[in-house]
């Protein structure tokens, strides 16, 4: 029904409002719009310290379930990586991993090892931003963005490997790129961290009711656009 802020959604439940906490603080105007079927996590029974009994994870736009929970995306690379599903460029599986590594003045979200010890760093990125199945991050801002990719370049730079994967919230999509309308400075960092040598990945998703799994890779377009598509 609405959102008075980043955290809180009023929605209507069986005829009833409530309140319920959106797990993903990005401006997402072109999802949570007044009318939009929504899905919710009751938390009923494992209330803790929490205040709302809701937690909003997804959203329907069009024929698309849309992701919204922004820790999922790391969560499901996790799982990826472990199952050895995720191809990672330049690495031979299997692949060890750890998360949330420090890396220069970043805290970024893997450091991964393959089986011929080279080591690297991946920064996940979860995407929900769609237009006629086109996917473009960021849809705000971000400067920490911008700099996670300096810091991968940073670290190409003296030997490591380096991946920004980029998880679309959604499945179906032709192709991923970079929003320069929005926020061109991340466009031109990420086309710079590209050309020195980090592997700029994107991948889809499988999402239902009560799952959400990386489906498959997904085209990357890193050619500056000014508008549209």
């Amino acid at each position: 029904m609405e959102r008075p802020n980043r955290f809180i959604a009023r929605v209507l439940i069986d005829g009833e409002e409530a309140l319920a906490h959106v797990k993903n603080t990005g401006r997402c105007k072109e999802l949570l719009v007044p009318g939009a079927a929504v899905y919710l996590e009751d938390h009923i029974h494992r209330m803790g310290t929490r205040k709302l009994r809701y937690s909003l994870i997804a959203v329907v736009k069009g024929e698309l379930l849309v992701n919204m929970d922004s820790q999922a995306p790391n969560e499901i690379v996790a799982e990826a990586l472990a199952a050895g599903n995720l191809t990672l460029p330049g690495m031979t599986p299997p692949i060890r991993f750890r998360r949330e590594q420090t890396y220069g003045a970043s805290r970024l979200d893997f450091l991964v090892e393959d089986v011929q010890g080279r080591i690297g760093y991946i920064e996940v990125k979860g995407v929900t931003l769609e237009d006629d199945r086109y996917c473009r991050f960021p849809d705000a801002p971000t400067e920490r963005g911008r700099k996670h990719l300096l810091e991968l370049q940073r670290a190409v730079g003296e030997g490591f490997v380096g991946y920004v994967v980029f998880i679309l919230q959604m499945r179906g999509i032709i192709s991923f790129r970079p929003n320069d309308e929005m926020d061109p400075a991340f466009g031109n960092a990420l086309r710079s961290a590209a050309a020195a040598g980090v592997a700029v990945l994107a991948y889809d998703c499988e999402v239902t009711e009560t799952t959400l799994a990386v489906y498959g890779p997904v085209p990357v377009e890193l050619t500056e656009h000014s508008e549209g598509k």
